[in-house]
């Protein structure tokens, strides 16, 4: 079977082990992507790090940036000369790119399908809700990152086959525990308790909360926010207004390879996200890499978080620093709960969340939309 998966998720080099999994169970895949992607985190360009079993390729992107807007202008060329069977359009169905990415691949003859993560039911205006509709009536098939996703769609009149699926998964054997990593000494470098974050420095991640939360914090601590965004120099002002700017390391953006290492030296991460009228926590991809790293976690109830999570760790009301400080200073006095939820983190990963499963979930969708099921 024939693929061509169009991702600008997938300029992240930690994401293209699903690609190599998908890969191993006999897809034919080539993956395209754009050589580089601009958010509201800053600029990611395209890394190549897990490139075995199948083609990576960049194509050029128009409106880089443009969430809504962008598009690549030579897919219909490069679908032309690939000549696949299925056409993975890893957009939201409202997008543009995913509009003519549905209309590029019925061109050719391959049978598209999308992906989505829009977990809040919102109507949109022309030209996008004709860009939904279309995407509707052309796709079979659609992945949903999470249940509430697929409520959304069918909510919105989609009439295809949903699969409930994460968009990506972690590979337990780059992202574990540092007690497996044999002849390598402990990534913690000295006593003090580490809280750690990762990903976007932005508003709705609740950053100031945690802040907030670790100024009240009794003993010894210390917190590295890993990421980039528009809330940098806000929180900067707040460490120092706080009296905890000596502790608090934030801006440091990582290439995705030393995530494994930033979250090893954890002893507990913390993903403080709070909803807002237009967005709630999706999935919060950090939590199950941290998890498969033998971290404990502690996310708020926003979203999707409490469902990743589940038994596994700590979930506290979203916007609640007080519960918030409580659970930090609990895990901090308290070794034996986090080792509990260290390996309780590790085993949920394994059982749900490996990029393998992620990509044989996804390859039974690819063969549902290649024989028309």
């Amino acid at each position: 079977m024939r693929v061509v998966l169009v991702s600008k998720a997938l300029v992240v080099g930690a994401y293209q082990r699903k690609a190599e999994e998908i890969a191993r169970l006999g897809v034919e895949l080539t993956v395209l992507t754009p050589p580089s992607w601009r958010d509201r985190r800053g600029l990611q360009e395209a890394e190549r790090l897990h490139t075995v079993g199948y083609e990576l390729r960049t194509i050029p992107i128009l409106f880089n940036g443009a969430y809504h807007m962008h598009f690549y202008p030579t897919l219909v060329k490069a679908l032309r000369e690939l000549k696949p069977e299925v056409v993975h359009v890893d957009e939201e169905p409202y997008n543009l790119a995913t509009f003519l990415g549905v209309r590029a691949a019925r061109a050719v003859g391959a049978k598209p399908l999308f992906f989505t993560w829009q977990n809040l039911l919102r109507r949109y205006p022309p030209p996008f809700t004709w860009f939904e509709r279309h995407v509707y009536r052309g796709c079979a098939v659609a992945i949903a990152g999470n249940a509430e996703a697929r409520e959304v769609l069918v909510r919105k009149g989609y009439e295809g086959e949903v699969v409930v699926l994460p968009q990506f998964g972690v590979d337990p054997a780059i992202f574990r525990p540092q007690a497996e990593l044999d002849g390598v000494e402990s990534a913690k470098q000295d006593k003090a308790f580490h809280i750690g974050y990762a990903g976007g420095l932005l508003p709705e991640k609740g950053l100031d909360l945690l802040l907030r939360a670790c100024a009240d914090l009794e003993g010894s601590w210390r917190l590295t926010l890993v990421g980039s965004g528009e809330e940098i120099e806000a929180l900067r002002k707040l460490a120092s207004e706080s009296g905890i700017a000596d502790r608090v390391t934030l801006g440091v953006r990582l290439p995705s390879g030393e995530m494994p290492g930033f979250y090893r030296s954890l002893d507990v991460l913390v993903l403080p996200s709070r909803t807002r009228p237009n967005w709630k926590e999706q999935f919060g991809r950090v939590l199950i890499e941290a998890m498969a790293c033998g971290v404990p976690v502690i996310g708020s109830s926003s979203g999707e978080i409490p469902n990743v999570i589940g038994d596994a760790g700590v979930v506290f009301p979203e916007g609640d620093v007080e519960a918030l400080r409580s659970q930090l200073q609990r895990l901090m006095q308290d070794g034996a709960t986090r080792s509990h939820f260290a390996s309780a983190g590790r085993q949920r990963v394994l059982a749900r969340y490996t990029m393998e499963e992620i990509a044989r979930r996804t390859v039974l969708a690819y063969r549902a939309v290649a024989h028309g099921h």
